[in-house]
């Protein structure tokens, strides 16, 4: 069984799945259900950073992900950790308007959000609005997140040649 205060070494969605306890495992895949109901077209499922992970694969944007090019660009992410479940939705910290977006309509569910900088945490099902996840991860296309990344590097090397 998956030690939950480390990363799973598990190389396939399957196998990491297979180490959650019953109950982590049967939010994990309620969440991934709506995520890959939702998913944009061209996305890929499988395991990065140790987690469940969604990316725009490299036959789509060879660059990769500038932190490890071997990386497909990450979008979200899923992971089991020691308190709670985390969601990691990549395009909100990289998208001012979509975390607007997000967070008003987290609060119109009722629900309380706790969020880090693009991490949602949450310890039970009830505690997600899971139509409002499955919307924000269906809000942008593949080229729009491939596209918003690249003006975020642009905008990040553009910073750090000014300083």
């Amino acid at each position: 069984m998956l030690d939950l205060t480390m990363q799973s070494k598990a190389t396939t969605v399957t196998e990491y799945l297979g180490e959650l306890p019953e109950d982590r495992r049967a939010a994990v895949n309620k969440v991934r259900q709506v995520i890959r109901k939702n998913l944009p077209k061209g996305m890929a499922e499988g395991m990065q950073y140790g987690m469940i992970g969604y990316y725009v694969p490299h036959k789509i944007y060879p660059a990769g992900y500038h932190c490890d090019p071997k990386q497909p660009l990450p979008y979200a992410g899923l992971a089991s950790q020691k308190g709670y479940i985390s969601l990691y939705l990549c395009t909100l910290y990289q998208n001012p308007e979509l975390e607007e977006w997000f967070k008003a309509k987290f609060a119109e569910s009722g629900k309380k959000l706790d969020m880090g900088k693009g991490c949602v945490r949450f310890k039970t099902l009830e505690d997600l609005p899971l139509d409002v996840v499955g919307e924000a991860v269906g809000r942008m296309t593949v080229d729009e997140v491939v596209a918003n990344y690249e003006a975020q590097r642009a905008k990040s090397k553009t910073a750090k040649k000014k300083k």
